[in-house]
C-alpha cells in the first residue's frame, strides 16, 4: 500500500507540475498579445504588413509541431519539455528585437515554431497524467492556460500604460517565465520509450482518428477565434455599444472560457466526454442564436457568454481523444493541434470576408451553425470516455501503475 501512496503523489504531484507548464505557456502569448501595437509601430508596419507577418505564427507551428514527438522519444519527455518550453518562453524577445517586415516575419516563425512543439509536448504529457489518474483533466490544464494567458495580459497591459519598451518588458518577462517553467518541468513523468518502441517518423500526416477529431476541435477553435476577434467589433457596429462595453465583452467572453475550462474536468467525469460536448454544442448554439439576433448588448454580451462556456472544454478533450488513440500521443496530438491552428488561423479573415460581403449577423450565422455541429459530430470523441481506464503505454512504462 505503501508503494501506491507514493506513487499516486507521485501522479498528482505531475499533474500539478503539468498545470504549471501550461500556465507558464500561456502567460508567454498573453504577454506577446499585449505589444502587438508597439510591435507594428516598432516595425514600421501597415496593418495589412502586420496581418501577414503575424500568419508566420502559424505557419512556424504547422511546421514544427510533428517534431516534438520525435524529440521526446530521443531524449524522454522530462528533458524535451524543458528544452522546448525554454525555446518557447526565449523566443517572446524575438518579436521587440525586429526592426521590419521580413525580420519580424522570421522572429515570428521561431516564434510559432517554438509554441508548437512545447503545446504538443505538454499536452502529450497530460495525456500520460490523465492515464495514471484514472480521470479526465485536460480541461482543468487548459483552463491554466487560459489564466496563465489572462495574467501574462494583465502584466502587459500595465507594462504597456506606463509605456515601457516593449524589449525590455518581453525580456523580464522571458526571463521569469523560463525560470518558472524550468521549476515546474522538474516534477514532470520523465517517460521513457521501451526498448523495442519504434520512434515516431519525423514528418507524418495524421492518423485518420485525428482527423475526425480535428474536424471538432476545427469547429471549436473557429467560434472562438471569430468571438475574441470580432466580438467588439460587433457590439460595436451592429449594436452601437460604447468602446468599453465592447472590451468588456471581450474579456468576458475570454473569462468565461477560463472559468469553464478549469471547472470542466468535474463534468467531464461525471457526464463523460461525448455527452459534456453534446451539451456544449447545443449551448454554444443558443448562444450564437443570441447574438444574431441581438437587439440590444447585453443580449449579444449573454451570447457570447454561452458561446465560450459551450465550447470551452473541447479542444482539451479533442487533445484527450487524439492522446487516447494510438501508440504515438504526440503524433496524434500534432495533428489535431495543427487542424486546431489552421481554423484559428482563417477564422478572423473568414469572418471579416463574409462580413463584407454580407453582413457581420450572416458571419456569426456560420459560427453558429459550426457551433451546433459540435453536439452532431461529438461522437468521434468517444476515445477519450476511455480514457478515464485507459492501459497505460509503452512509454509510461517508467512509471508504476497506481493500480497495481
Amino acid at each position: 500500500m505503501g508503494d501506491v501512496a507514493c506513487t499516486r503523489g507521485e501522479a498528482r504531484r505531475a499533474r500539478y507540475a503539468v498545470a504549471a507548464v501550461f500556465a507558464v505557456h500561456g502567460a508567454v502569448t498573453g504577454s506577446f498579445a499585449t505589444r502587438v501595437p508597439w510591435i507594428q509601430d516598432h516595425a514600421s508596419l501597415s496593418a495589412g504588413q502586420l496581418g501577414f507577418a503575424l500568419a508566420f505564427t502559424a505557419l512556424g507551428a504547422s511546421c514544427a509541431m510533428p517534431l516534438a514527438g520525435r524529440i521526446s522519444h530521443r531524449f524522454g519527455s522530462r528533458a524535451a519539455l524543458r528544452g522546448l518550453l525554454t525555446l518557447w518562453t526565449l523566443s517572446l524577445v524575438l518579436p521587440g528585437l525586429a526592426p521590419n517586415l521580413w525580420t519580424l516575419c522570421l522572429a515570428m516563425f521561431t516564434y510559432g515554431a517554438s509554441a508548437g512543439m512545447a503545446d504538443v509536448a505538454m499536452n502529450a504529457l497530460g495525456v500520460e497524467v490523465e492515464r495514471l489518474l484514472e480521470k479526465s483533466i485536460m480541461s482543468g490544464l487548459h483552463g491554466m492556460w487560459s489564466a496563465g494567458a489572462l495574467v501574462g495580459s494583465a502584466a502587459g497591459t500595465l507594462a504597456a500604460h506606463l509605456g515601457s519598451d516593449a524589449r525590455l518588458h518581453f525580456a523580464l518577462a522571458a526571463a521569469t517565465l523560463t525560470a518558472l517553467g524550468l521549476v515546474a518541468c522538474t516534477w514532470v513523468l520523465d517517460l521513457q520509450p521501451a526498448e523495442d518502441e519504434e520512434p515516431p517518423p519525423r514528418f507524418a500526416l495524421p492518423p485518420r482518428s485525428a482527423l475526425l477529431i480535428g474536424a471538432v476541435g476545427f469547429c471549436a477553435v473557429f467560434a472562438e477565434g471569430a468571438s475574441l476577434d470580432w466580438s467588439a467589433v460587433f457590439l460595436r457596429d451592429r449594436l452601437d455599444g460604447s468602446a468599453g462595453v465592447a472590451a468588456a465583452c471581450t474579456t468576458g467572453f475570454m473569462l468565461t472560457m477560463a472559468v469553464a475550462r478549469i471547472a470542466g474536468d468535474a463534468v467531464v467525469n461525471r457526464f463523460g466526454a461525448v455527452r459534456t460536448v453534446r451539451a456544449g454544442g447545443v449551448v454554444a448554439g443558443l448562444g450564437g442564436l443570441l447574438i444574431v439576433v441581438a437587439g440590444h448588448p447585453v443580449v449579444a454580451m449573454a451570447g457570447f457568454g454561452l458561446m465560450g462556456l459551450g465550447i470551452a472544454v473541447v479542444v482539451p478533450l479533442c487533445f484527450a481523444a487524439a492522446g487516447h488513440a494510438g501508440p504515438h500521443p504526440s503524433q496524434a496530438i500534432a495533428g489535431v493541434a495543427t487542424i486546431t491552428y489552421t481554423s484559428g488561423l482563417i477564422a478572423p479573415g473568414l469572418i471579416g470576408g463574409v462580413a463584407q460581403a454580407t453582413s457581420l449577423m450572416v458571419s456569426f450565422c456560420v459560427v453558429t451553425v459550426l457551433a451546433c455541429g459540435l453536439a452532431v459530430f461529438a461522437g468521434v470523441l468517444r476515445t477519450a470516455e476511455r480514457g478515464g481506464a485507459p492501459q497505460v503505454s509503452p512509454r509510461a512504462a517508467a512509471v508504476p501503475d497506481p493500480r497495481s
